[in-house]
C-alpha cells in the first residue's frame, strides 16, 4: 500500500543492526513524521537490535539465529512488540502488512528469501543485498514482472546510475560506467597481495562498510557482484558494463548515451545520501548535511582495473556469461572464502583459488529456478569448504 501525503511511510529494514541498517535508521530520525520502523530484523546482534526496538518501537522484530531469542525477548519483555526468530519469521516480517518499504540490508544469500517474499507482497524493495540479484537476477527480474512491487537501488553506484537515468530513454542507454574505489590494494603489487592480513584488507580508504563488504572491495569482488546486479537491475548486457577505477569515489557511476553524451552522478563518499534518495524517490528530500564540494578535489582519476591482479573480477564476467546457476557457485564459494579470510584461516590470494575451483567442481545447472538455486547454494557451500579445508592443512 501507498501511503498519503499525511501517512508516514511504514518501513522494514531487513539487516537493521549493520551498517546500512543503521545507516537508514538516522534517515528515520532525521525525518521523523515522514517515516516509520515497522519492523527490525537482525542476524545475531540481539543487544543492538533490542536497543533500537526499544527507540524506534516497531510493531515487530525478529533475530535470525535462532540461538539468541530468548535474549531479545527478555530484552524487549513488556513491551507491544512482537519478539520472533527464525529464517521464516524475517521472511514474513519482509511482506507484513500495512508497511511500503522493506529495506534489503543484509549481507549474502540470507537476503534472497525475504526479499522474494516481500516482491510477493507487492512491496517497494530499497535493494541493499546484491547478493539477491547476483545469485537470482533472472528468477527476480522474473517475479518483477509478476508483481507491483519495484526495486529502488540503494548502492551508491547503482543509486548513481538509477538517477542519470531518471527521465531518460532506455533504450537510448550505451553502456554503463560502474565506478570502483579500487580498496587498500590498488597500488600493491601482487606479489605483495601474498601476506596482507586481515587488518590490512579492512582498511578501506573512502567508505566505513561491514567487513564482508569490505574485503569484498579490497578483493574487487564486490564491483564483480555490482556489474553483474547492474546487468539485471538496467536490463544492459555485461559487455555493455564498464569498470573504471576511481580512487576518489566522488562520481559514484556514469551512463553513456546513443548521442556521445555521458551522465555523471557526483557526491560525498556517505551512503545516506543514497539512502535517503531510495527512501524519499521519486522526491528528494531536503538535508542540512554539508554537500560536495568540488573546490577540495582538484583532480579527479580514472583508470582501469587491473583483472589480473584481481582475478575474482574477472570470474563475476565470467560467470554471467556463463549464466544459469554460475553466479549462485560464484556468490557462494566467495561467502565461504571470505569467512576463512576473516577467520585468519586462509591468505587473501587463496579466496580467488578457492572460488575458481568451486566454479569448476559444482555442477552446472541452466534452468534457473528457486528449487535449483537453494540446492546449488547448498551443494557450492559444501565444495567451497572442502577447497577451503584442503589449504588450511
Amino acid at each position: 500500500m501507498k501511503p498519503s501525503e499525511t501517512e508516514a511511510t511504514e518501513i522494514v529494514i531487513l539487516g537493521s543492526t549493520g551498517s546500512i541498517g543503521t545507516q537508514t535508521l538516522d534517515i528515520i530520525r532525521e525525518y521523523p513524521d515522514r517515516f516509520r520502523a515497522a519492523g527490525l530484523v537482525a542476524r545475531r546482534n540481539w543487544e543492538l537490535l533490542a536497543a533500537q526496538a526499544r527507540e524506534f518501537m516497531p510493531r515487530r522484530v525478529a533475530i535470525a539465529d535462532e540461538r539468541f531469542f530468548g535474549d531479545l525477548r527478555g530484552a524487549l519483555a513488556g513491551l507491544p512488540i512482537k519478539v520472533e526468530a527464525g529464517d521464516e519469521a524475517v521472511a514474513e516480517i519482509a511482506a507484513m502488512d500495512r508497511t511500503d518499504t522493506v529495506v534489503t540490508a543484509m549481507v549474502g544469500y540470507s537476503g534472497l528469501l525475504p526479499t522474494i517474499r516481500a516482491i510477493g507482497a507487492g512491496k517497494r524493495i530499497a535493494l541493499a543485498n546484491k547478493e539477491t540479484l547476483v545469485v537470482a537476477g533472472e528468477l527476480i527480474t522474473r517475479l518483477l514482472g509478476e508483481s507491483q512491487s519495484e526495486i529502488v537501488p540503494v548502492d551508491s553506484e547503482h543509486s548513481a546510475i538509477f538517477q542519470c537515468l531518471v527521465g531518460e530513454n532506455r533504450r537510448s542507454m550505451r553502456k554503463i560506467i560502474l565506478t570502483a574505489s579500487g580498496g587498500p590494494f590498488r597500488t600493491m603489487s601482487a606479489a605483495r597481495l601474498e601476506n596482507v592480513t586481515v587488518a590490512d584488507a579492512l582498511h578501506h580508504p573512502n567508505w566505513d562498510m561491514g567487513a564482508k563488504v569490505t574485503i569484498d572491495s579490497a578483493s574487487m569482488m564486490n564491483k564483480g557482484f555490482e556489474m553483474i546486479e547492474a546487468r539485471w537491475l538496467f536490463d544492459c548486457p555485461p559487455e555493455q558494463i564498464e569498470i573504471a577505477v576511481h580512487p576518489q569515489s566522488v562520481v559514484h557511476s556514469m551512463v553513456e548515451f546513443c548521442d556521445g553524451s555521458i551522465k555523471a552522478q557526483l557526491g560525498v563518499p556517505d551512503m545516506h545520501l543514497p539512502i535517503r534518495y531510495a527512501l524519499g524517490y521519486p522526491e528528494r528530500l531536503a538535508t542540512d548535511t554539508p554537500p560536495l564540494s568540488l573546490a577540495q578535489y582538484s583532480t579527479l582519476t580514472f583508470e582501469a582495473p587491473d583483472m589480473e591482479k584481481f582475478p575474482l573480477l574477472r570470474m563475476a564476467f565470467e560467470a554471467i556469461a556463463k549464466g544459469g546457476n554460475m553466479p549462485c557457485i560464484l556468490n557462494a564459494a566467495n561467502e565461504i572464502a571470505v569467512a576463512a579470510f576473516l577467520n585468519g584461516e586462509i591468505r587473501f590470494t587463496d579466496m580467488p583459488r578457492i572460488a575458481a575451483d568451486c566454479m569448476e567442481r559444482t555442477p552446472y545447472i541452466k534452468e534457473v529456478t528457486l528449487e535449483n538455486l537453494v540446492h546449488t547454494n547448498a551443494e557450492a557451500r559444501r565444495v567451497a569448504e572442502e577447497i577451503t579445508a584442503s589449504i588450511r592443512k
